[in-house]
């Protein structure tokens, strides 16, 4: 059974309530300010209670943006989109991005390569290195912190191997903790469900069993 959460109405004091007993959950991807918060605490309850999780686009980088206030102790880690004067900004606009104008802003349209990392949940899953997804989005992980969040815990694990931007994030100590840049929602159909999606859905069922 499909249940809607509004992220807008989730709270650090309703989290519990409204995600635990979920066998798997979608942060979903969006624009702008709305729900962003609710996003990141369900983020933070999913990683701390290993609920498998998928994160999509501006959903994986909320899970992003949680990983560094409450495991890189950067209490004040956000987005430019969200907020300008960030000192700790794990989600910008990468400068080799700046210069692009596509349909009047600076977004990232249409099919982009990745290159998936050797020996991860990801790799297992396409069963192959090179993928092709879609994008619709402006920011970027911002690279400059990768080696923190990849000592930390949180691997990066696909990258575009033109730009070298992350594409791919995921938790492997973790049941199934996983955030795409890109929308996989534009490759799946009811007759080819996308790989992510199926994985996804066969862990949330085992996760359900087990519990």
């Amino acid at each position: 059974m499909l249940t809607f959460i509004n992220s807008e109405k989730l709270t650090k004091e309703n989290v519990a309530e409204k995600l635990s007993g979920q066998d798997g959950i979608i942060i979903c991807p969006g624009f702008g300010q709305r729900g962003i918060e609710g996003k990141i605490i369900a983020a933070h309850y999913t990683r701390t209670h290993d609920i498998p999780t998928f994160g999509i686009c501006l959903g994986m980088q909320m899970m992003v943006i949680e990983f560094a206030r409450n495991v890189l102790g950067y209490e004040d880690a956000n987005s430019r989109e969200m907020d300008e004067k960030t000192e700790h900004n794990v989600i910008d606009i990468m400068e080799e991005q700046k210069n692009i104008t596509n349909m009047g802003g600076t977004m990232r349209l249409g099919a982009y390569e990745c290159v998936l990392k050797q020996k991860s949940r990801v790799v297992d899953i396409y069963k192959q290195e090179h993928i092709q997804e879609r994008h619709r989005h402006r920011y970027e992980f911002n690279n400059e912190y990768q080696k923190e969040y990849e000592r930390a815990g949180m691997a990066c694990v696909g990258k575009n191997p033109e730009s070298d931007l992350v594409e791919i994030v995921e938790i492997p100590g973790l049941k199934w903790y996983i955030g795409t840049q890109f929308h996989p929602e534009y490759q799946s159909t009811v007759l080819n469900p996308h790989p992510l999606f199926v994985n996804f859905v066969k862990t949330a069922i085992e996760n359900k069993t087990k519990a």
